[in-house]
């Protein structure tokens, strides 16, 4: 189906032709039914904000297709671009996973169909499917700051 933002959307992670591509979404069969128990699916227009460096962490957001922009805000006010999401990384997984603030700021840079899953449910889905919470490790430590793509020159 479409949606009003011209994008192809997926009704079902199983059915999902990139499933196996994805960094996240290479999981078991149990899993991903489990998975899409507690998700909400929905499509976001470019520009669209999913959280706010500093906010309060709600959830992750599992990125389907589109890609998706995180930044911070410089000390002058400033958005500094990190890097460019692709499809399958859980955003805000670190933020969910501990319970501290977002550190980034995320926003579609196109059209994007994300799935939203509640803090709780995505904690409880990880103690119950050691596929998952191995992919969502792997993920973590693929994020961290000295894993960043920054744009622009960098000294080491």
């Amino acid at each position: 189906m479409l949606s009003p933002h011209k994008l192809e959307l997926t009704a079902s992670c199983l059915n999902c032709k990139m499933r196996d591509e994805m960094i996240f979404c290479d999981l078991s069969t149990t899993s991903i039914q489990a998975f899409q128990r507690i998700t909400f699916a929905t499509a976001y227009a470019k520009d669209a904000v999913l959280f706010i460096e500093g906010q309060a962490p709600r959830g992750v957001f599992v990125l389907c297709k589109g890609k998706v922009r995180l930044s911070l805000c410089t000390v002058d006010g400033k958005r500094f671009v990190l890097r460019h999401c692709q499809p399958g990384e859980v955003l805000g997984l670190s933020a969910t996973v501990s319970g501290k603030a977002y550190e980034f700021t995320a926003e579609t840079i196109e059209p994007c169909q994300i799935n939203f899953v509640k803090r709780a449910d995505f904690i409880h889905f990880l103690k119950d499917h050691a596929d998952a919470c191995f992919k969502a490790s792997e993920q973590l430590g693929d994020s961290t700051w000295e894993n960043l793509e920054f744009h622009g020159n960098r000294e080491k």
